[in-house]
C-alpha cells in the first residue's frame, strides 16, 4: 500500500509541474507576443526606435530565462526563437519595413506556437505518445480527431 502512495505522490507531483511549466511558459509568450505585436504597430508608424526599445526588451525577456527554456523546451524550438530575434532586429535596423513585418509575424507565430505545443492537451498527449513519427494508421487518425 505504501507504494501505492508514494507512486501517487509522484504522479500528482509531474502532473503539476506540467501545469505549471505549461502556465508560466504561456504567460511568458504572452508578454513577449504583446511586445512584439506593440513593436510592429509602431514599426508601421514609423517609430523605429521605439519598435527596436520593444524588441530588444522582449529579447532581453527571452534571455534572462534562457537556463529554464533550455531545460524544460526542446533546444531546436529556442534556437529558433534566438534566430528569430536576431532576424528581427536586423530588418529593424535596415528599417526594412516589409521584412520586418514579415520575420516579426514569423516570430510571434514562432512563439505562439511554442506555448502551444506545452500546453496538457489530448492533441499533445497523443502526438507524444505516437513519438511525432506516426502519419499513417490509427494515432494518425487520433491525431486529427484531437
Amino acid at each position: 500500500m505504501k507504494r501505492l502512495w508514494i507512486a501517487l505522490v509522484l504522479l500528482g507531483a509531474v502532473f503539476t509541474a506540467v501545469l505549471w511549466n505549461g502556465r508560466a511558459l504561456t504567460g511568458l509568450t504572452g508578454e513577449l507576443t504583446g511586445l512584439l505585436a506593440q513593436a510592429g504597430v509602431q514599426a508601421g508608424a514609423g517609430d523605429w526606435a521605439g519598435a527596436g526599445a520593444l524588441t530588444r526588451r522582449a529579447q532581453e525577456t527571452w534571455t534572462a530565462r534562457d537556463g529554464y527554456l533550455h531545460i524544460m523546451l526542446r533546444h531546436g524550438d529556442t534556437d529558433e526563437i534566438d534566430t528569430g530575434f536576431q532576424e528581427t532586429l536586423a530588418y529593424l535596423a535596415c528599417r526594412d519595413e516589409e521584412e520586418y513585418a514579415a520575420a516579426n509575424a514569423r516570430l510571434i507565430a514562432r512563439l505562439e506556437r511554442l506555448s502551444e505545443a506545452e500546453q496538457l492537451t489530448w492533441n499533445n498527449i497523443l502526438s507524444a505518445a505516437a513519438g511525432n513519427r506516426c502519419r499513417r494508421g490509427p494515432c494518425a487518425v487520433w491525431g486529427d480527431i484531437w
